[in-house]
């Protein structure tokens, strides 16, 4: 009701000529929701591949929905055409990403579009990727499918920051997470800090870990908190592990920590800076621990040469926990995209261990600067959620 009374509004506004084009535009953005919340589905489980939603449309009514699952399986659009059969003949299709027109592990989307029939097709996003990039689109238009582009499409665009990080730059999604004091503390000075926040601060962490493709922590973190750097949400809710990767340069971590042991279907990567066959590397891969020999820079494993090898890897979303050298090395490397802060209401002082450290910057107006800055209340805690940087720097593209 809602939305017919939107559509009367406009009409009576708006000049005849004008009608319906912006009538077309309201109902789109409204389905065009439905197909968002059915891409949600797929966060976290889709990588490398983007996340992609996709609803069909007939007579005012949803015929059927789908989502990309995962890399390998149906794209979003050929599911909800599969669900919706013969129904599908003369109905709108809605999907939060351009239809691909190529062969990769499936076959094009653009060819299932016109082989069932839809009259009309709306998108949301642009695929950036070359392999895609408008080629399905211009195919649709040319066999006579109206189509509609650019609907919601800065928050079609949100779902897939990752995937188009690294198309455009081959670098992938890196979110710095910390939990802090108000004196911006993650540890007394005895290195305690069970626990900074609260029990709900500390299930958005879970429900966060639970969407991105891996979690990344340094040596000193794994040595002072022992993690598992699993997600835990209860028995009642399905969930899937990130792949854990722990920089350890030299290889010094004890065998005993319990990321080295845990019963998990994700696996657990140790980065490091010594040979590869080593007795250590060797210990460690007897654990069923994967071990990647990279490059140092100043005697450390290279962050930059890790995260491009990660994507590579197809991890595309990456959220790093520590420790304080990391997050600083990130930072004054420009490689991290975002900053969670989730927020305490405690004072520990200046013997507390800093979230980051050494940055260089001994001028404020030369202080790194955050945007598009949100905030919101978790109990008794905030979390601060910032941009750290928009550019992209063009790259090789991979296909979806």
């Amino acid at each position: 009701m809602r939305l017919l009374g939107r559509a009367r509004t406009l009409t009576r506004r708006v000049p005849r000529a004008r009608r319906a084009a912006e009538f077309d535009r309201a109902v789109a953005e409204f389905f065009m929701r439905i197909a968002l919340e059915e891409a949600q589905k797929g966060v976290g489980r889709t990588h490398p591949n983007p996340t992609v939603g996709a609803i069909l449309v007939k007579n005012g009514r949803v015929i059927a929905r789908g989502h990309h699952r995962r890399a390998g399986t149906a794209h979003a659009e050929i599911v909800a055409i599969e669900a919706a059969g013969p129904r599908a003949r003369g109905a709108d299709l809605y999907t939060t990403l351009e239809p691909c027109d190529h062969w990769g592990r499936t076959g094009p989307c653009s060819e299932a579009i016109l082989e069932a029939g839809i009259k009309r097709v709306i998108t949301a996003s642009a695929d950036p990727n070359p392999l895609v990039n408008g080629k399905g689109i211009a195919r649709l238009r040319r066999h006579g499918v109206e189509v509609m582009t650019g609907v919601l499409k800065a928050e079609a665009d949100a779902l897939n920051r990752p995937f188009f990080r690294y198309i455009r730059t081959g670098m992938p999604w890196v979110t710095l997470k910390a939990a802090v004091t108000l004196d911006g503390k993650l540890a007394t000075a005895t290195g305690d800090s069970r626990w900074v926040t609260g029990e709900e601060a500390r299930r958005r962490v879970h429900e966060l870990r639970d969407r991105v493709d891996a979690i990344l922590v340094g040596a000193n973190t794994v040595l002072r908190d022992d993690p598992q750097l699993t997600t835990r949400l209860g028995p009642d809710v399905e969930t899937r592990d990130p792949v854990r990767v722990v920089v350890d340069s030299h290889l010094r971590l004890p065998l005993d920590r319990k990321v080295f042991h845990l019963r998990s279907k994700a696996r657990t990567i140790v980065a490091t800076v010594e040979p590869a066959g080593s007795r250590r590397a060797r210990r460690l891969e007897a654990l069923g621990v994967e071990v990647w020999s990279l490059r140092a820079k100043a005697g450390r494993v290279d962050l930059r040469a890790l995260l491009k090898r990660m994507a590579k890897a197809g991890l595309l979303s990456v959220m790093v926990e520590g420790g304080a050298e990391v997050f600083a090395t990130l930072l004054r490397e420009r490689l991290a995209d975002e900053l969670l802060l989730f927020v305490a209401p405690k004072v520990v002082g200046r013997s507390g261990l800093s979230w980051v450290g050494e940055l260089g910057i001994s001028q404020m107006e030369k202080a790194m600067t955050a945007s598009a800055l949100e905030v919101e209340h978790l109990g008794r805690d905030l979390l601060l959620r910032a941009r750290l940087r928009d550019d992209d720097e063009p790259s090789a593209a991979r296909a979806r």
